[in-house]
């Protein structure tokens, strides 16, 4: 049993790391848009330094990104001569509700998406659309406090309608949040949350997710009304959690860390609060704040499929004065037996299928991988062209896993968008030089360069991957 006949194959990228064109067409301006690149962006990010304006004294990647916004054309194409099968790109909600609370929809933001959307079905792409990928506009974080207030979930109910009604029929695969449990590592990007002095942040972090898993749940049934067709799921940014020794309590720490980091994909997938979330939050006396009818709402409108993202595994311990190493946002201990990239990130194929088996076993789901990817320094010649076997060897590697994961042991996958299949603004540093696409964006940390597109050795070696489903990996290293 190999990929199906079906297997979307393709690329992932966001808005808020692609598209700029921040101002244009009647645009309003979003929490990601003003996270600068610098030792800012992480307080920033994380709802410790309140930003909610641009300002002269930092640069902000996401104004400009890679200008997909208007090279959009270009760049489909490209994809399409790589033979993907799918494209997943996220929405800027304020190119829909420029404010968010706006009653009827932006009709040049929908004419963009129309455009972008009839671009990829034009060469057989299928479009795989997040609805929210860490962006909000600012103006509900300044008037309504981000997330953590109700009123947005009937905000972003307005903006699902728009969406499934107007791209009825284009669009069947739709995912609701980007890493919802991004919530509790980076609270500002991940849902417009800035901490007042005092305030109790775990119930705030608790309060915005709760406000989301119900707003998931109303567009899962939102979809399912307009067209019995859509196909809703949820995401998480995966990884599984290794105990650093056989110790007892290195387990338990690493049961204690995976529960934290599947706790939304649960209540998305099975339709309730798990008993080991209800009793630590009672614990820990953070209240949710349940409505009436959310409960009914939850059970009744789980997600179709899980997507996930995948960098890396990690390592949990009781003790805490561990060597750390990077990771996706949130740091792990340091794994003696990996590799790891320029940036920290440990290297783990097996991880990989280990944490596919844990969310298909734990869910019984078709999955859906809609990230993965190596960071790295690209230094590309007087043609733009660069030889990253670095990039390949690690896609590779995961390809395989994957692929054991399917025939091996029985999971179900629909597709596979590795991130950044064009190089982006980092979200995690707002960096361009940390690359991950297999496409050359020529543009640097400070806003420099041409914007021009040119092809890496990883292209026509992820172009050989998809014409053959994921049975010819060869490549020759230089």
């Amino acid at each position: 049993m190999s990929f199906r006949k079906d297997f979307l194959w393709g690329g992932a990228t966001a808005a808020n790391q692609s598209e700029g064109g921040y101002n244009e067409d009647g645009r309003g301006v979003a929490n990601v848009d003003v996270v600068p690149i610098g030792e800012d962006r992480y307080p920033i990010i994380t709802g410790q330094m309140k930003h909610l304006d641009f300002d002269d004294h930092h640069f902000y990647p996401a104004k400009e990104a890679i200008d997909m916004y208007h090279n959009y054309k270009e760049d489909i194409a490209l994809f399409a001569e790589m033979g993907f099968k799918s494209y997943r790109f996220s929405i800027a909600w304020t190119r829909i509700f420029p404010n968010g609370d706006e009653s009827e929809p932006n009709e040049a933001g929908l004419k963009f998406y129309d455009n972008l959307i009839d671009e990829c079905l034009k060469y057989g792409i299928e479009p795989v659309v997040t609805i929210t990928h860490f962006d909000m506009p600012i103006h509900l974080i300044k008037e309504y406090g981000g997330w953590r207030n109700r009123k947005v979930v009937d905000f972003y109910g307005n903006l699902v309608t728009a969406l499934f009604n107007h791209y009825k029929g284009k669009v069947k695969y739709w995912i609701t949040f980007n890493e919802i449990n991004m919530i509790l590592h980076a609270p500002f990007m991940g849902a417009g949350l800035v901490f007042e002095e005092g305030e109790n942040a775990e119930q705030v972090k608790y309060t915005a997710a709760h406000h989301e898993l119900v707003a998931s749940a109303l567009a899962t049934k939102i979809a399912h009304e307009v067209d019995p067709e859509n196909m809703v799921g949820c995401m998480v940014a995966a990884g599984q959690y290794y105990p650093n020794t056989p110790n007892p309590t290195d387990v338990r720490q690493a049961q204690l860390d995976n529960q934290e980091n599947y706790f939304f994909i649960d209540v998305q997938s099975r339709g309730e609060y798990p008993n080991y979330a209800l009793a630590r939050l009672k614990h820990e006396g953070i209240e949710i704040p349940f409505e009436e009818g959310d409960k009914e709402l939850l059970k009744e409108h789980t997600v179709d499929y899980i997507t996930f993202s995948y960098y890396s595994s990690r390592v949990s311990a009781a003790q805490k004065d561990q060597e750390k190493t990077g990771g996706n946002i949130f740091d792990s201990i340091k794994n003696p037996y990996l590799e790891e990239s320029e940036w920290g990130w440990q290297i783990d194929p097996l991880g990989f299928r280990i944490t596919m088996n844990e969310l298909y076993d734990r869910y019984q789901k078709p999955l859906f991988v809609v990230e993965n990817g190596l960071g790295a320094v690209d230094t590309p010649d007087e043609n733009g062209y660069v030889a990253d076997d670095y990039r390949i060897d690690y896609l590779q590697q995961h390809i395989e896993a994957m692929k054991d994961a399917v025939e091996k042991d029985g999971v179900d996958v629909l597709g596979y968008t590795p991130w950044g299949c064009i190089d982006i603004v980092s979200a995690s540093t707002g960096e361009m030089k940390k690359r991950y696409g297999f496409i050359y964006v020529d543009r640097d940390n400070e806003g420099n360069g041409s914007m021009k597109r040119s092809k890496k050795k990883s292209f026509d070696w992820y172009k050989q991957v998809i014409a053959s489903n994921g049975e010819d990996l060869d490549f020759t290293k230089e």
